[in-house]
């Protein structure tokens, strides 16, 4: 009896947590362009484009918080969704997938995320239009280029540009100020990320405004020091395996990590160490 008391007092209090947790998000609206907004949440970030066409979204965080997020959009625009791009797979910007197709968005992702998803025995929330190498959305006045960029954060990677607002959307290929995680159990690839910064920097301007996929607005400046980062922390962890360190030599050494650890750059989900070990097993091959 005792035991059960515990569980039901333990599992009271956890619910309790994640309701308050989830009560407690706010959905805040940030204006890119004249018609495309940034909405930040739990989770990635999400775009929005307005507009005579109707509502036109990348990602969508959790379901439980759709009915935040729905709100968000209707103060933007009294027209229905019309199309939701998922950036990649993971949970945090594809959990509102089914909810949106019960709104009349139609799903759009890469082939991979589809493959995952399904996988993962989602079948509400699966993507009904998907693509392999890239398309274009043409919606509210401007065209929307949809491209996949391999194995980088994982291996169903989208970024999209706004043409006309000059926007570009990088999904998790872009950490504000942050670690990147690099799910290399997924495909990602410090290679593969380091090529899809390189290549949207050559698609952007220096007027370009960014919305990663987790941080604060951003810029091609930031962007590119971003990417300038990568570099350095690929070859930092290069050096030591071509002086035959291990994996355990690599992850304990902090000074590969320095620089950008002085800088904060850790989080509570990747921190110096888990973005030293990422890098060396996405570098040695090395099954995670």
């Amino acid at each position: 009896m005792k035991t059960l008391k515990l569980f039901l007092s333990l599992f009271c209090a956890s619910t309790f947590v994640t309701v308050t947790a989830q009560n407690n998000v706010t959905i805040k609206t940030i204006p890119v362009s004249n018609s495309v907004y940034m909405l930040v949440g739990q989770g990635g970030n999400i775009g929005v484009s307005v507009g005579d066409d109707g509502v036109f979204v990348i990602d969508d965080q959790f379901a439980r918080l759709t009915p935040k997020i729905l709100d968000a959009i209707k103060k933007l625009s009294d027209k229905s969704i019309q199309y939701v791009v998922n950036t990649h797979y993971h949970g945090d910007h594809t959990g509102g997938n089914a909810n949106m197709k019960k709104e009349g968005a139609k799903i759009i992702a890469h082939d991979n995320v589809y493959k995952r998803l399904a996988e993962g025995n989602t079948t509400e929330g699966l993507p009904v239009i998907t693509f392999n190498d890239k398309l274009s959305v043409y919606m509210n006045g401007e065209q929307v280029l949809v491209f996949h960029v391999d194995n980088a954060h994982t291996d169903g990677d989208a970024m999209l540009y706004f043409t006309e607002s000059n926007v570009l959307h990088t999904g998790d290929n872009y950490f504000h100020k942050r670690y990147p995680y690099i799910d290399v159990n997924s495909g990602g690839s410090i290679d593969g990320y380091i090529d899809a910064v390189k290549r949207a920097l050559m698609v952007i301007d220096e007027n370009t405004k960014i919305i990663p996929g987790h941080g604060d607005l951003s810029n091609k400046a930031e962007y590119a020091s971003f990417l300038e980062m990568l570099k350095k922390l690929r070859a930092n962890v290069q050096a030591e395996i071509d002086k035959g360190k291990t994996e355990a030599d690599i992850v304990a050494n902090t000074t590969i990590t320095k620089e950008y650890d002085d800088l904060n750059y850790s989080w509570n989900f990747i921190n110096s160490e888990k973005i030293r070990r990422a890098i060396y097993v996405s570098l040695s091959g090395k099954e995670n």
